[in-house]
């Protein structure tokens, strides 16, 4: 009996609330009738969820197409970059031939009787022991076994090993395997330059047989002697540490690379160049082919 009288009094209380209110916006609007008003105010929070539902949707529909015109210009944005980068690298490459170029100019002019073909490296192969590239000429170019791999400044890279139409490899003055006549440039001291794993070293050379007295600095620079496979002066490393052999007789020097193998793109082959022989006889200058053994007179 109580809920029932509880719930008629509450019945009754918001009949009353909304005649009140009725009455209220039907006194302030004039002529507007009663189930006008009541539309009008159960329609009023429909219109502005409306609104804001519609308001939502263009700010939604505007984000959008901002995004994807961001979007588009993003990407836009990262295609010129790339293609600038791009452009960039290729001018490096450029300006690292062009300067190779002019030094193989100069190697040229004072070495007039080199002959010369240019390759790039196309891989690399290196040990503790062995060292070798490959470059992407051979046999078609004139490029055979036993001749000398130089820079455009002069500076032994090593020697052609093995030679294919269209390939050749270079083992490098890092290889153990390889030995080069050097000599002292400032004081005249001979030796045989090799490569190889040296403990504490590994991209040091090794100057070995050189005399008990002979006097070792460091930054002395150290050519070649001259062969029939190398010319005479090429710069094969300079001075950085010496000491004695192990039987006290000798000598030996630590070299560092005039030039540092891991990091060439270019090399120049010296396919023909004249033997200065007058060193160890009396006979004129002989052109030699590079790898070829000169005749005795």
């Amino acid at each position: 009996m109580r809920k029932l009288f509880s719930t008629k009094v509450r019945i009754i209380l918001v009949v009353a609330l909304l005649l009140t209110a009725g009455l209220a916006i039907m006194s302030s609007t004039g002529t507007q009738s009663l189930p006008g008003t009541i539309v009008q105010v159960i329609m009023s929070p429909v219109r502005a969820i409306g609104n804001a539902l519609t308001d939502t949707a263009e700010q939604y529909y505007s984000y959008m197409f901002q995004y994807e015109a961001l979007a588009a210009e993003n990407a836009e944005l990262k295609a010129d970059i790339a293609q600038m980068e791009d452009v960039a690298r290729q001018a490096d490459s450029v300006n690292r031939e062009n300067a190779r170029l002019r030094g193989l100019l100069n190697l040229k002019a004072t070495n007039e009787d080199y002959e010369m073909v240019d390759a790039y490296i196309i891989g690399w192969n290196s040990t503790d022991w062995n060292s070798t590239l490959t470059i992407n000429r051979g046999t078609t170019s004139g490029i055979g076994e036993n001749m000398c791999a130089v820079t455009e400044n002069g500076q032994v890279v090593g020697l052609v090993t093995e030679a294919g139409p269209n390939y050749a490899i270079i083992k490098t003055i890092l290889d153990s395997t390889l030995e080069i006549s050097g000599t002292i440039s400032v004081s005249g001291y001979n030796g045989m330059v090799s490569g190889g794993y040296i403990d504490g070293h590994k991209t040091l050379l090794k100057m070995e047989y050189l005399p008990s007295s002979s006097i070792l600095r460091n930054n002395d620079q150290v050519v070649t002697s001259g062969s029939t496979v190398y010319p005479r002066g090429l710069i094969i490393g300079s001075i950085v540490d010496a000491g004695f052999e192990e039987t006290g007789v000798a000598k030996y020097a630590l070299l560092q690379p005039a030039t540092e193998v891991n990091t060439l793109e270019q090399v120049f082959i010296i396919t023909k160049y004249t033997t200065d022989a007058s060193a160890t006889a009396e006979t004129t200058p002989t052109e030699t082919t590079a790898g070829e053994t000169t005749p005795n007179p």
